[in-house]
């Protein structure tokens, strides 16, 4: 069997973008996104003892951000949301929203039904810069994770733009 290269479209991030007043969450497809790159952030404990000659080293934490940019565009769900989180320059709670990782290239069929495999984390919305380009309006900064992990899968509609995400058990 030959090797498949795994495309960066295969692996699509959508945004939980809240209801106005609260309430249900939609997850929309993150599109417009001229970067979108997961930093790992692992924490290492090291030390040397003193019988050894080489370090050791153990990974007792992650700390991950996703830096994100984009090209503004009217009517998209999940820029409206960053750009008015960015403009009101939201604290605390208010700017925490989740992420769901879905990999196409993890996938069951069941009947008409295909599930694939995703992640889902909240993470803190910290904007940091707007404007940078001459060709459109873009924004940038960083996703910082604010919680665990949640492993599941996911539906998503015709259009692969709308996920709903179900956690595994």
């Amino acid at each position: 069997m030959s090797e498949v290269l795994v495309k960066r479209s295969d692996k699509l991030a959508f945004y939980g973008v809240p209801a106005a007043g609260g309430g249900t969450i939609t997850y929309h497809r993150m599109r417009g996104f001229t970067e979108s790159s997961t930093s790992k952030n692992a924490k290492e404990y090291n030390r040397q003892y003193v019988d050894e000659d080489s370090e050791r080293s153990d990974v007792i934490a992650f700390s991950p951000a996703m830096s994100y940019g984009f090209d503004q565009y009217l009517e998209n769900p999940v820029h409206d949301d960053i750009v008015a989180l960015t403009d009101s320059e939201t604290l605390g709670t208010a700017a925490i929203r989740s992420i769901i990782i879905v990999d196409l290239t993890d996938s069951t069929a069941t009947g008409e039904v295909t599930t694939y495999a995703a992640r889902k984390r909240d993470f803190a919305v910290i904007p940091d810069s707007e404007g940078d380009s001459t060709d459109a309006y873009t924004y940038s900064g960083n996703l910082k994770a604010n919680g665990p992990i949640t492993k599941g899968t996911v539906t998503l509609d015709a259009e692969k733009k709308i996920a709903t995400f179900t956690a595994a058990v």
